[in-house]
């Protein structure tokens, strides 16, 4: 039985469908940037040469839309308030989170919505809060009147059927923010686990 999801995307442009070390990708979208390479869809992240790789990036770029997405504090912060209306709108409930520049990563607990539809309803409040807030960072791009999206269109998931497992991914997502020099977030609509009930069937929002 699942009872949680382990959920990661990026913002917009932080990784490429076509990158030399692998994605979600099935295919390219984008004629533009199909120029640089073909899907590279891979479970596994290879291994690339750093200065060729940003070489690559940096050429790629050039062939985005808008340019990439990186949060500030600021920006950050909201789309933390974004996600707490989320859970207080749909009754989701959230065991770790950490919004880092250039992606997020939750640990949310099983939910009557399917694992897309929480990380679009996340992803859908954020965006509307970054909005009232006159933060969102592609708010100068708007096209025929709507405001692009700062996030990528999928999300990487994986599924938990264990305790063990909840509380690995949850340590793994609270100690994500190190690995890039900052402290570890307190978000105020996670909530602290507990374990999973002994024996029954687990029902949830």
């Amino acid at each position: 039985m699942i009872h949680a999801y382990h959920v990661i995307w990026g913002t917009h442009g932080f990784w490429l469908p076509n990158d030399p070390r692998g994605s979600w990708s099935e295919f390219v979208a984008s004629w533009e940037l199909a120029r640089f390479g073909s899907a590279t869809k891979s479970l596994e992240r290879r291994e690339v040469d750093v200065a060729q790789w940003r070489a690559w990036r940096t050429a790629a770029e050039t062939a985005l839309k808008f340019p990439s997405v990186h949060f500030t504090g600021g920006q950050a912060r909201a789309v933390g308030k974004g996600f707490a209306n989320a859970v207080r709108k749909s009754g989701l409930t959230i065991w770790a989170c950490s919004i880092l520049p250039e992606h997020v990563h939750l640990v949310v607990a099983r939910h009557t919505y399917k694992a897309e539809q929480i990380c679009n309803l996340l992803k859908g409040e954020a965006t509307k809060e970054l909005i009232a807030e006159s933060l969102h960072p592609l708010a100068a791009h708007v096209v025929r009147g709507r405001t692009p999206s700062p996030w990528a269109a999928k999300q990487w998931k994986v599924y938990f059927d264990a305790e063990v497992a909840i509380e690995a991914a949850i340590e793994y997502v609270e100690a994500n923010p190190e690995k890039e020099g900052k402290p570890r977030q307190s978000w105020p609509f996670v909530s602290p686990f507990a374990g999973l009930p002994k024996g029954g069937w687990v029902t949830y929002h």
